[in-house]
């Protein structure tokens, strides 16, 4: 049974940084993507980036401009996301997903998320 596990949210203030991470367990085949969302209160959750689990290449969306940064670590498991210079719309609770395959354009097995709040 999959598991994935979202940490590392907390209180940051605008321009400053915050880490978060996602810990996947008892997967049995190598999943096409892994990918950061987020839901504001009363929004749908958002894409914010994802990373193919082989090769790495990093896809990002429009308003991240450059902001964040998705990284991984295969040998452990283990999804980041760095969030540099957070606004005060980046409040939100942040998901970690799996894409199993390419042909399926879907994410899957959601963790319980993490919460991060940027206020001054």
């Amino acid at each position: 049974q999959v598991q994935v596990q979202e940490s590392g949210g907390g209180s940051v203030q605008p321009g400053g940084s915050l880490s978060l991470s996602c810990a996947v367990s008892g997967r049995t085949f190598t999943p096409w993507r892994m990918g950061w969302f987020r839901q504001a209160p009363g929004k749908a959750r958002e894409y914010v980036a994802s990373i193919t689990w082989i090769g790495g290449s990093t896809y990002y969306a429009d308003w991240v401009k450059g902001r964040f940064i998705i990284s991984k670590d295969s040998a452990k498991d283990m999804l980041y996301l760095r969030m540099n210079n957070p606004k005060l719309e980046d409040t939100a609770v942040y998901y970690c997903g799996i894409r199993p395959t390419l042909e399926v354009n879907e994410f899957k097995f959601w963790g319980q998320g993490t919460q991060v709040t940027v206020s001054a």
